[in-house]
């Protein structure tokens, strides 16, 4: 690593799947020299998505990580999803970013993921450059999709590199600032021809290079002085101001060209060292000390070291490799650091650089660095790495909640174990999975982001550790209430050749408001039943309940008072009035107009205006409550009571619907009971079910 962090340039590429992100990248590294080839995400030879479930379904799933060398300046690259399934992956992989390059296809324009990303950029305040892909495609339009950009993110966002010519028309690029043209001659060798502004490019180069020095002069008042009284402002002030200003987020570069056919790249990456944020632009990182107050550290390799793991990979054979980006200091083979999330000292030996999957030994990393170190047993993704004299903590945004679940269960009997300990491992390298074991149900439930994040979890847990399971949706945890009243004798008497069994209860029964649970009164006089024989009839009565009159399931809301029995001074027994409190309840329940109750979600849903009427309809058409709406931009949120039931598989039929444009929040809100019509076929559901096992 070069003692010169002016020289560094660490970014992240975002976009929405399909765009040509891992593409741009790969045609960053065959220009920079890093690979021999242009590697192509279509034919599967990507040193990017190396993963065999990117390779199968040729998108990204796992953020990649590669340092390379252009011009002697030194590049960290960092490749994330652009599919929501992987939303979780991107936005941890951010946090070890100085800035983003956001890709908009040239064809589709700015899609709902772009503005996930930006939104997520905005929170993390990094600068941005924004690259037009895919310019050389059929339909592409470059003046449309920088107008969709503007509309979108505001006029703060310039084109610095235009293209000449689209579609199969594609020859080159236009360098705005500079005034020089750059011709491709031959698809993928990069190899490029100094040219001239074409005559019909020449009015709009100026048009741009207008704006980009009024932006310039906009984020710097001596500038802006200069500017408003008439004078030049020269290249100097120029080139200076555009990093200022980027780096202050009051303008956005916009380039353009092919990562597929690699024209333009060579031009962006000059724009990259030019313009792009070092570590010393970015400035000193915020942090929390010991005590929880806030601290600062210097992008400097002389201050304390600090570092945030920002990825974690698990392999069974090779163990576990934390990945991290250094903020302060320097890191060192052979050292020990503290971990300020976990209190704890962790110690490693080699330090490596990470090329794709390739990983290269190096003898220091300072600010700016992204390493990754073997075997560290205590430290997980979003912990601090710090010097222990010096501790402090960086704090990463929170990950969206999880939208889908599927109920998980072994191939091969007696593999439980095994699925939880090896899903645990997957969940070191992938924090939005969520694992739980539901009581009521008896389920193993995986949560994710959405479908295809789950099958892909799936397929690596088969391939990594050579486990199988089957996917299911879950059972819906329904409860049973009564809503009438009972009075009702509970009596067992069994006379065996030597001693019987005898126990007598009378209860009372009657329904309690929806979330009160369970309640038991003693209201025996006289020692009628003795005392130590009363919380054998409760016993009996919980147990009952767990198991309802109508489709088995638990028995809520409801109270029991022991009003009256008999026993018999040599035959009862605990057992027998536990087991008369059993029955009483099955005859109570089955006389109290017993009902069915259902889990009822809380909903945020936040969708385009255009798809408002839609979803609406189509919430409606689940059986649910719209609470009302809110605005937020072009976009709608609606809120809602929703039937579980009715939104198992809500995740895929969103992104249906809005052409994956929508996204959705759910928590489970209370229970409410199912109506009449639909309760008779839940309850044939589960004796059919019963009458299988």
């Amino acid at each position: 690593m070069k003692d010169d962090l002016s020289k560094v340039r660490t970014f992240a590429l975002v976009a929405h799947t399909g765009a040509g992100k891992t593409s741009l990248g790969e045609a960053m590294l065959f220009t920079a020299g890093a690979t021999t080839r242009l590697n192509k995400v279509d034919q599967g030879n990507s040193v990017l998505d190396f993963e065999p479930e990117e390779v199968k379904r040729k998108i990204t799933i796992s953020s990649a990580f590669y340092t390379f060398e252009w011009n002697k300046y030194t590049f960290n690259l960092i490749d994330t999803p652009g599919d929501f399934n992987f939303i979780a992956e991107t936005q941890t992989a951010l946090h070890g970013a100085d800035g983003v390059i956001v890709l908009v296809d040239a064809v589709d324009g700015v899609k709902v993921q772009t503005e996930k990303v930006w939104e997520i950029s905005d929170a993390l305040e990094h600068p941005r450059f924004i690259f037009v892909s895919k310019v050389d495609r059929e339909r592409a339009d470059f003046q449309k999709t920088v107008e969709d950009i503007q509309s979108n993110f505001g006029d703060i966002c310039v084109p610095f590199l235009i293209p000449i010519g689209s579609g199969e028309d594609f020859k080159g690029v236009v360098d705005v600032l500079h005034g020089y043209g750059y011709a491709y001659p031959q698809e993928e060798t990069g190899k490029f021809d100094k040219i001239d502004v074409p005559d019909d490019l020449a009015d709009l180069v100026e048009q741009y290079k207008e704006q980009i020095v009024e932006r310039v002069a906009e984020a710097d008042d001596a500038l802006l002085e200069k500017y408003l009284e008439g004078e030049e402002l020269s290249p100097e002030e120029i080139e200076n101001g555009i990093r200022k200003a980027v780096a202050s987020h009051k303008l956005v570069p916009i380039a353009c060209g092919s990562g597929v056919a690699n024209k333009g790249i060579a031009q962006f990456l000059d724009m990259i060292v030019r313009y792009f944020p070092s570590p010393v632009d970015r400035g000193p990182r915020k942090g929390i000390d010991a005590e929880g107050n806030e601290v600062e550290r210097q992008p400097s390799p002389d201050e304390p070291l600090s570092a945030l793991v920002v990825k974690t990979l698990s392999d069974p054979y090779a163990g576990r490799l934390t990945i991290m980006r250094v903020f302060s200091g320097t890191i060192a083979p052979d050292s020990t650091v503290y971990n300020a999330s976990k209190k704890t000292k962790e110690r490693f030996g080699n330090l490596l650089v990470l090329q794709g999957k390739v990983q290269k030994q190096v003898k220091s990393a300072g600010p700016g660095s992204i390493v990754a170190v073997a075997k560290l047993k205590e430290t997980a993704t979003g912990d601090t790495l710090c010097d222990e004299k010096n501790p402090i903590t960086y704090r990463m945004l929170p990950l969206p909640p999880v939208v889908y679940s599927l109920a998980v269960e072994p191939k091969s009997r007696g593999d439980e174990e095994k699925i939880f300990s090896s899903l645990a491992r997957l969940m070191e390298e992938d924090m939005a999975l969520k694992l739980e074991r539901n009581d009521e149900t008896k389920e193993m439930i995986l949560s994710g982001m959405g479908e295809i994040h789950i099958e892909a979890t799936v397929e690596k847990l088969q391939r990594k550790f050579g486990v199988e399971v089957n996917l299911r949706l879950p059972k819906v945890p329904y409860k049973e209430t009564i809503k009438g009243k009972a009075r009702v004798q509970g009596k067992y008497k069994k006379q065996t050749g030597g001693r019987g069994q005898y126990g007598d209860c009378w209860i009372e029964m009657e329904p309690l408001p929806r979330g009160e649970g369970f309640q038991f009164v003693d209201k025996i006089v006289g020692g009628v039943i003795p005392k130590q024989f009363i919380p054998a009839v409760e016993k009996g009565i919980v147990e009952a309940a767990q198991e309802g009159v109508l489709a088995g399931y638990p028995v809520v809301d409801f109270k029991v008072d022991l009003v009256d029995g008999s026993y018999h001074s040599v035959d009862s027994s605990e057992l027998a009035f536990k087991i008369a409190g059993s029955m009483a309840f099955k005859k109570a329940a089955a006389e109290a107009k017993p009902t069915l109750l259902e889990p009822i979600m809380y909903m945020e849903i936040t969708v385009p205006d255009d798809c408002m009427g839609d979803v609406i309809g189509d919430l409606n058409g689940r059986r649910g409550k719209v609470l009302g709406m809110e605005s937020k931009g072009k976009k709608q949120i609606i809120k809602a009571y929703v039937p579980l039931a009715e939104v198992l598989r809500y995740a895929p039929d969103l992104r249906s619907m809005t052409a994956g444009r929508g996204m959705f929040t759910m928590r489970f809100d209370h229970y409410e009971e199912v109506p009449a019509q639909l309760q008779e076929k839940i309850i044939e559901q589960a004796k059919a079910e019963k009458e299988a096992k």
